[in-house]
């Protein structure tokens, strides 16, 4: 007969997770001195707002800092006088909780220290993915304890992103915490004052990118490296981890969701299959993909593409984007789309390397273009291709299905001279009038020129290092402004 873990065992791992109810909060909290996601404060607005019933839900691809910033928002609530004893960290990774309910961790979490039913308590639920029905426990407590504020991460946002739309209607708010913005990667670096500026506001009042660089090439080479390893926090740190990402980027983060996550949570048997799929995926990362292709590329059928395909994207590991044609019309069908990584870093985690000469640095640009733009979810974003034309990227907003930009990414200055390969564009915007109330963006290596007109069009170039910069930096500052949740 197997013995269960004793409660005492519980305890007394409830107490080493919890380190500041020795010391009241006035010690250390682990994580504390490292720097902070810029979302931090959008994302503790929503912790420290009681006034609210529901529990954040904090989701992300693994290794971007979601525990940390779990420890920092720990951090700020003791130093905003919130008592040590109210608040409750657990990781629901560590087996000696396996099995336990959150209920039952709450329960003993309370005698220890004496907490009545009533009582106004932060409750930090890390990894609840491992928990099975967590979404259901999760309900039941915020619907039974209302003075506490309970917060959960997950990486296995599959299963997190479904569950809490279904079950946690009106009770959970989701945060989706992204791979590390090339603006975060500068900042934690400590270059973003000395390569941006930001241009006073009579030289950019009708301008969407109001940034400028001091020195393009000094940029360009922190964009080789935020492409080679700077969308994970721990490896700008990390010399170690820099040197080898692939013992790092591939093996912790890359392969535990291939490998344990996904399988576990969808029954997946063949573990290596979905391997040659993802692998195919990233090494043709901005490029244009169908079922049929991909199962012929990675001998993969083609009712379980389609299938493994969504959980690579809810597990974010991948983010795709639809086709329209020259008219911005939608195929009813999706038999072609574009398939990029939701971090460029792990590109060169699995193929190794890039320079600034290597052939992968346009698909790598455009992929570090949409890994910026997919932390919101408010911009619907598509691609045009047609017979003799393709333009990279085409807004169209939801209510009017009519496109408001356009932008072409390139890591090159060949069109600024050569205007020919600017001659999509000009079909594009000549049967949409609207994209043409602002200039057409075309990204760049190194030329800036807000002022280009060919062919009755008119088209700005910007380095497409500085875009993606202005991108992660504009969206950063709409998040904020709205709050960071979105409620489930």
């Amino acid at each position: 007969m197997f013995a269960e873990i004793d409660q005492h065992d519980i305890i007394a791992r409830l107490k080493f997770d919890n380190p500041w109810w020795e010391d009241h909060g006035v010690g250390q909290v682990v994580f504390q001195t490292t720097p902070r996601r810029k979302y931090f404060e959008s994302f503790y607005s929503l912790v420290a707002d009681t006034t609210v019933r529901r529990a954040i839900v904090l989701m992300g691809p693994r290794r971007v800092g979601k525990t940390v910033m779990l420890y920092h928002s720990i951090r700020a609530l003791l130093d905003t006088g919130v008592e040590a004893a109210s608040i409750l960290y657990v990781s629901l990774e560590t087996p000696v909780y396996t099995g336990l309910s959150l209920e039952r961790i709450l329960g003993l979490f309370q005698d220890l220290h004496g907490h009545p039913r009533h009582a106004k308590l932060f409750v930090f639920f890390d990894e609840i993915q491992y928990l099975r029905n967590w979404e259901v426990h999760l309900k039941s407590l915020v619907d039974s304890y209302l003075e506490c504020r309970f917060i959960a991460t997950g990486s296995a946002a599959a299963a997190l992103r479904l569950k809490s739309q279904e079950s946690g209607a009106g009770r959970f708010s989701d945060f989706v915490l992204p791979p590390l913005t090339f603006a975060e990667y500068l900042q934690f670096i400590g270059c973003e004052q000395e390569l941006i500026r930001t241009l006073p506001h009579e030289k950019h009042a009708l301008d969407v990118w109001p940034y400028t660089t001091t020195d393009i090439h000094a940029l360009n080479a922190e964009f080789i490296n935020y492409l080679n390893f700077g969308g994970y926090p721990e490896a700008v740190f990390s010399k170690t981890i820099r040197e080898n990402p692939n013992q790092y980027i591939k093996s912790d983060v890359i392969d535990k969701v291939l490998l344990r996550d996904l399988p576990s949570l969808y029954g997946i048997s063949d573990i290596q299959e979905l391997n040659r799929l993802f692998t195919t995926l990233a090494y043709n990362t901005a490029n244009e993909v169908s079922p049929d292709k991909l199962c012929q590329s990675s001998g993969v059928a083609k009712n379980t593409v389609r299938r493994y395909l969504e959980y690579l994207e809810a597990a974010f590991l991948v983010s795709r984007i639809e086709r329209i044609d020259q008219n911005a019309t939608r195929f009813r069908r999706a038999l072609w789309f574009k398939v990029y990584l939701t971090n460029p870093s792990m590109r060169a985690a699995l193929f190794g390397p890039v320079t600034a000469e290597s052939k992968e640095m346009g698909p790598l640009t455009e992929t570090a273009v949409l890994s910026q733009w997919s932390h919101t979810h408010i911009t619907k974003l598509y691609y045009a291709r047609w017979n003799g034309g393709e333009v990279d990227l085409v807004h169209l907003p939801t209510h009017t299905q009519t496109p408001s930009w356009a932008t072409e990414i390139k890591w090159s200055d060949r069109p600024y001279t050569v205007r020919s390969e600017l001659d999509a564009c000009v079909t594009f915007a000549a049967k949409h009038p609207g994209i043409g109330e602002e200039p057409l963006v075309v990204t760049s290596r190194t030329v800036t020129d807000n002022d280009v007109q060919y062919r009755n069009v008119r088209f700005k170039f910007i380095p497409a290092s500085l875009y993606v910069y202005a991108i992660g930096a504009n969206l950063y500052r709409n998040t904020a402004r709205m709050g960071g949740g979105v409620d489930a």
